[in-house]
């Protein structure tokens, strides 16, 4: 596990940029895990930058994202096929079609979560994923449980995260109550994985993360057993992390 401290969210998204980009540059044809939310539009909209200055081609890379709300439709301003729209494939020259996002508005569950693992394996599975990490330690929609998920599946929100996520609907009660997610398994088979955390009022939750047991109650402390993790966050989240007695390596963005 390699961890970059960065000054604050802006250096933290280029540093995020730097790395998606050099994945693009080794294998143009790369698949992408991609995640929603506040954290990641940054590091979008410096891609973005770099695409219009003819520095990163997404011609060839394909798109996974991590979930999305289940019953909202795609054309709603809160569901992530509208946000990774307006974020980045709007503004970036991939194929649309090379773009996949689960199906909010498949009621069936099983069904929809089925063929989205189907699809991930069809296209070769993920050369790196991008994360955040919620309050309560989730990846993707994978809330603490009493075990680790394994594929993709259809989860209940906690009330944590509604109450995170109510700022983008008119009131929590707007919120969705599930959605379609990666399973903690499906994000494991990742080639690499990039973390991306900013803010002291994620400082408890990544040390939990980084540094104490491997728990899925802390769903993202799983990340810990992955063999190739980058974790970039600015020092307010690092700030109850001694590096000083961690093995692992530790360095700030440059």
């Amino acid at each position: 596990m390699r961890i970059y401290q960065t000054s604050d969210y802006d250096e933290m998204s280029r540093k995020a940029a730097d790395i998606i980009a050099a994945q693009i540059l080794m294998k143009p044809d790369c698949v992408l895990g991609l995640a929603t939310g506040s954290t990641p539009v940054g590091a979008y909209q410096q891609l973005s930058r770099r695409h219009a200055g003819n520095e990163v081609d997404f011609s060839q890379v394909k798109t996974v994202n991590l979930d999305e709300y289940r019953g909202i439709l795609r054309d709603d301003i809160n569901s992530y096929y509208y946000f990774m729209r307006n974020h980045l494939f709007n503004y970036v020259n991939i194929p649309l079609e090379n773009t996949f996002i689960p199906d909010g508005t498949n009621p069936n569950a099983d069904a929809e979560c089925t063929d989205y693992e189907k699809k991930i394996a069809f296209l070769g599975g993920i050369d790196l994923q991008l994360l955040g990490l919620g309050h309560n330690g989730h990846i993707g929609f994978n809330e603490p449980d009493d075990h680790f998920p394994t594929a993709t599946h259809c989860v209940n929100l906690t009330e944590s995260t509604i109450e995170a996520n109510k700022r983008f609907f008119a009131s929590a009660d707007n919120v969705p109550k599930q959605a379609y997610t990666m399973g903690i398994g499906t994000i494991m088979k990742a080639k690499k994985i990039l973390l991306l955390v900013n803010g002291s009022e994620k400082a408890g939750i990544l040390r939990k993360a980084l540094l104490g047991p491997v728990v899925p109650q802390v769903p993202a402390s799983i990340l810990q057993l992955h063999s190739d993790v980058i974790v970039v966050a600015d020092k307010d989240a690092l700030s109850e992390i001694d590096t000083s007695d961690a093995t692992r390596s530790y360095s700030s963005a440059s």
